[in-house]
């Protein structure tokens, strides 16, 4: 079995990967302080509630956008499962070329989910991940991200409106009934919600209209479903997209 770890800024989430089955998922709350001997637990009682001993553990692959991060999770792995795990990055073959100013900027987040993007559903393909920041990537018919933009997340942006003012409080991030709110809570969740909509539909719309060819779209991260049902634009929402990235990798290096 191989697992699949993604530390994000918010959580840390595995997948457990049984051949081409996942066999389950797992958040951790992201924090730097956690020591090697608690991300050490955390993994081993995932992989029990998942029927799974450390020794089915055949290797690790790791996407980090969290450097601090990864000296005790690393620590953790070896520790705990006597495995030096695979860390996406450069250096790492991935099928995917990378035509950007910079391309050791890109995340390794963004290149598994382009990965398994464009080997899952085919290029050319528009990667949208609805994290802690919103991420769109394209990736040319022959395997290359050629151009990407970044924007603050729904979360994030939540969070700057309820603590940068004074009465308006935390809220769910939710779909609300109607966009027609009579109360602050609703005002604030019909606010978030249809303006972070129409933000996702206006960046799509810019990218068909300046790349000038078809092209799907997929979308992953947390909150890419919450949309899903409001927009003919997403072709595809993939939860484990990332999963499946990183087990080509994994195939490509080991």
């Amino acid at each position: 079995m191989l697992v699949a770890v993604d530390i994000g800024n918010t959580n840390i989430v595995l997948g457990f990967l049984d051949g081409d089955d996942i066999a389950g998922t797992y958040r951790i709350t992201t924090k730097a302080d956690h020591t090697s001997d608690e991300y050490g637990l955390m993994i081993t009682d995932f992989l029990r509630l998942s029927g799974f001993r450390p020794d089915d553990v055949e290797d690790v692959i790791i996407a980090s956008v969290v450097p601090k991060v990864m000296h005790s999770f690393r620590a953790s792995i070896v520790k705990f499962l006597g495995i030096d795990p695979m860390i996406v990055g450069p250096g790492v073959r991935s099928g995917i070329n990378i035509r950007l100013d910079d391309p050791k900027s890109l995340g390794a987040d963004c290149l598994a989910d382009c990965a398994g993007a464009y080997y899952v559903y085919g290029g050319p393909v528009l990667v949208a991940d609805f994290g802690t920041a919103t991420t769109f990537n394209y990736v040319d018919a022959r395997g290359t991200i050629t151009c990407g933009l970044i924007e603050p997340g729904i979360r994030t942006a939540a969070a700057a409106l309820w603590s940068g003012t004074a009465q308006l409080p935390e809220v769910e991030i939710t779909r609300p009934d109607s966009i027609l709110a009579k109360g602050t809570q609703t005002a604030m969740q019909a606010g978030l919600y249809y303006g972070f909509l129409g933000s996702i539909e206006r960046t799509i719309e810019q990218f068909h209209a300046e790349i000038g060819e078809d092209f799907k779209v997929v979308a992953t991260g947390g909150l890419g479903r919450v949309f899903m049902d409001d927009t003919d634009l997403i072709d595809v929402y993939d939860p484990d997209l990332i999963f499946k990235g990183m087990a080509l990798i994994h195939a490509r290096n080991a």
